[in-house]
């Protein structure tokens, strides 16, 4: 099977096409059908794979693989969430990760989770929808050089160490992306995966 991987993030592209890699699809990328993506501005992980995935979906004509995926803080009330990836309305990685340590400053409670959703979009108006999770905590400084994204603050649970300080197979092991990328091999080893019907637009 061909599809598309609906993301402009080249640490993503690399993650979802070494874990991807057993299925022996063929896995495209934007690069080769450039499309604008949509603005994420549904209210759910899964909502706004979804409009990535239905959008490639339709311009392609191929099924089309979206995440959308962020870092609940507890002591922030759940924050930045779905809007990870633009907190604070800032434009790097570094620089988000500076305002929430920011943020941070002072607090105890540093408990958090990262949260990821998974949707394949076919051009028939079909998606798979998966999700995945993983505890942690927040750090008081970065730690390690992999990843990208918050992966140098995040300490997971029962492991001692970031998502950074981890290598690609380790994390994709038990991080949240990981857990949700297993639920989609799993669906396809064992038979038709459950598909929900929508209306591409």
């Amino acid at each position: 099977m061909r599809v598309v991987l609906a993301t402009s993030n080249a640490g993503k592209v690399k993650e979802l096409q070494e874990a991807l890699a057993p299925l022996g699809w063929e896995l495209l990328s934007l690069a080769d059908y450039p499309v604008t993506l949509p603005e994420e501005d549904a209210a759910t992980y899964e909502d706004n794979a979804a409009l990535k995935a239905c959008a490639v979906a339709v311009h392609t004509g191929l099924p089309a693989l979206a995440d959308d995926s962020g870092v609940e803080v507890t002591a922030l009330n759940g924050e930045p969430g779905i809007f990870s990836a633009r907190f604070g309305n800032k434009n790097s990685d570094l620089e988000r990760n500076v305002y929430l340590l920011e943020r941070m400053r002072g607090v105890s409670d540093r408990s958090a989770r990262f949260i990821a959703a998974l949707v394949l979009a076919y051009p028939d108006g079909f998606l798979e929808v998966y999700r995945g999770e993983i505890g942690g905590r927040i750090l008081e400084g970065p730690r390690g050089l992999g990843g990208f994204g918050y992966d140098p603050l995040f300490e997971v649970e029962n492991t001692g160490r970031t998502f950074a300080e981890m290598s690609l197979e380790e994390k994709r092991a038990v991080s949240h992306r990981g857990r949700a990328l297993q639920a989609l091999l799993e669906a396809h080893r064992n038979g038709p995966p459950e598909r929900q019907k929508i209306t591409l637009e």
